[in-house]
């Protein structure tokens, strides 16, 4: 084929490099664009008028984006239609996890490029950072243990290779460089690696060790954007882009990205509704960026405190609205109490005049427009309160009932003539003595709560503290007695199977599988 031929469009206007380069057919990419040097830089009309460079990161043909960036006049990406595809380039490279090395090779040599607008509308670089799923640390919930090894994780952002035509991979040594792969896994070392590899997956460290590096290599884009914010004078446009992309991190509860944009950009900035960094972080309940508000000087704390948006709503307003982040939480019981304690830490250091402000469009004060806003998951509350204490009412009530039963049907029952239990001496049936006083005294007290809780009120702040504690000791004493339950009915096991361990050892670790369901499915409302 000629170099004309490699041009020549289908009637559906695409090429047959556009096909090679959707198919990921490197080295066929390779030889035409060593056949024509054109190829590059000829942008697919029917393809949203973009360069073969950033088609191939669209369709996740990372190897062949390399090779195309580095033949691609820089030009193309910096200065033709205002730069926007070497913004779109950059996030592209954002969005795919691990693939950012083209995205920071551009970005380092052109860092205007981190506020020019991309191909999608409004949106640039900045945007699409603030914008990732768990791209920083304070997005991520870890528990104990997971943060543990992720913060003993010591991980250094690589250095990318420069990308230039003398060190991009050569496409057609491809198939070499498979069978040296081939070579390598067959190996003694190759095999021992992937074990160790498949056990780090299996603990879980493999994943904490590719998040840690992805966090150090995003807070990097995020410090050398921070750069760009800091050190240019911004134009309407671009300041408009970072707004936005402070508010978007707000949403996303990104600590790390607020902290450096507000190097630069004032904490008492607003949206165009008039809402400051802080309303927004109420509003969508974001706990960690609300907190920065304690960083501030008093002044500025409470001038946003005692500050409105356009419609007259105060910081309180936005906590007495219902949160659209609820799922997490188990329950609209839970649910309700976590809304009460966002306003009830809120309203505890706003000024006292912010209390009795009424906004424009519901002429309410901020406790009435929360009055408003949660009365159906009050109720909502109140029925799933009463479902669940109803249920374990009935079980209390019948542990009850065999517990007290069991205390005068000892094991082994009574000698005739002194009345006292043949095993009466025996260490085990002390053991069933006990537990069964247990169970039957801690069953009583959780059927006592639960009666309680039943014949609540169910007022709004009673959700707050009263509720839930009832329900946590109901929970509590009916595990116990359950727990307990079981204890003595080990305990008569042995007395009855004395000798026959092997018989008893299977039944008593089957007794413990209702004591693992229960704490299996009601140790997350302990927890939280």
């Amino acid at each position: 084929m000629t170099e004309k031929d490699l041009e020549i469009e289908d009637g559906d206007g695409f090429t047959a490099f556009f096909y090679a380069l959707l198919k990921g057919m490197a080295a066929i990419v390779a030889k035409m664009v060593k056949k024509n040097k054109n190829l590059v830089t000829k942008r697919f009309t029917n393809s949203k008028d973009r360069t073969p460079v950033l088609v191939a990161c669209g369709w996740g043909h990372w190897e062949i984006a390399r090779f195309l960036y580095s033949r691609t006049p820089i030009h193309v990406l910096t200065q033709d239609k205002n730069g926007r595809d070497g913004a779109q380039l950059i996030s592209y490279c954002l969005v795919h996890r691990n693939k950012s090395d083209i995205g920071w090779d551009l970005l380092q040599k052109y860092p205007k490029l981190a506020l020019t607008e991309n191909y999608s509308l409004g949106h640039s670089p900045l945007n699409t950072l603030a914008g990732l799923h768990s791209a920083f640390p304070s997005e991520v919930p870890l528990s104990c243990w997971q943060r543990l090894i992720y913060n003993n994780i010591h991980v250094q952002q690589p250095q990318p290779v420069p990308i230039n035509s003398d060190v991009c991979v050569n496409f057609e040594e491809l198939e070499d460089d498979k069978r040296n792969r081939r070579y390598l896994i067959s190996s003694v070392t190759g095999f021992f690696q992937g074990v160790v590899k498949n056990l780090l997956k299996l603990l879980g460290v493999h994943d904490l060790h590719e998040m840690r590096l992805h966090h150090v290599g995003m807070l990097e884009f995020l410090r050398l954007m921070g750069d760009v914010v800091k050190s240019r004078d911004l134009d309407s446009k671009q300041t408009d882009f970072v707004l936005k992309a402070i508010f978007r991190a707000v949403e996303r509860g990104q600590v790390e990205f607020i902290k450096e944009m507000c190097k630069a950009i004032p904490l008492m900035t607003r949206d165009e509704r008039g809402r400051s960094i802080f309303h927004y972080a109420v509003e969508c309940r974001r706990e960690k960026v609300f907190n920065l508000i304690y960083g501030l000087s008093e002044y500025d704390r409470n001038a946003i405190l005692t500050s409105a948006d356009d419609f007259n709503n105060t910081i309180l307003h936005a906590a007495g609205s219902l949160s659209a982040h609820l799922n997490h939480i188990q329950g609209a019981a839970l649910q309700m109490q976590r809304e009460l304690q966002w306003f009830k830490e809120v309203e505890s250091i706003v000024p006292l005049p912010a209390l009795e402000t009424i906004n424009f469009t519901e002429k309410m004060t901020a406790r009435e427009v929360f009055t408003e806003n949660h009365k159906e998951l009050v109720k909502e509350g109140e029925e799933s309160m009463k479902g669940t204490a109803t249920s374990c009412t009935v079980v209390g009530a019948l542990i009850v009932t065999i517990m007290f039963a069991a205390a005068f049907t000892v094991p082994g029952g009574s000698n005739q003539d002194t009345g006292f239990p043949i095993f009466l001496g025996k260490k085990f049936f002390r053991v069933f003595l006990i537990s069964d006083s247990i169970s039957l005294f801690s069953s009583t007290t959780s059927v006592m709560i639960f009666l309680g809780i039943l014949t609540s009120r169910y007022a709004e702040d009673d959700f707050l503290r009263s509720l839930p504690t009832k329900m946590l000791l109901g929970l509590f004493t009916l595990f116990l007695s359950i727990a307990a339950m079981m204890v003595a009915f080990s305990s008569t096991l042995f007395i009855l199977l004395e000798g026959e361990s092997w018989v008893s050892f299977p039944i008593i670790l089957l007794a413990g599988v209702p004591i693992a369901s229960f704490l299996w499915m009601q140790f997350p409302v302990f927890f939280k």
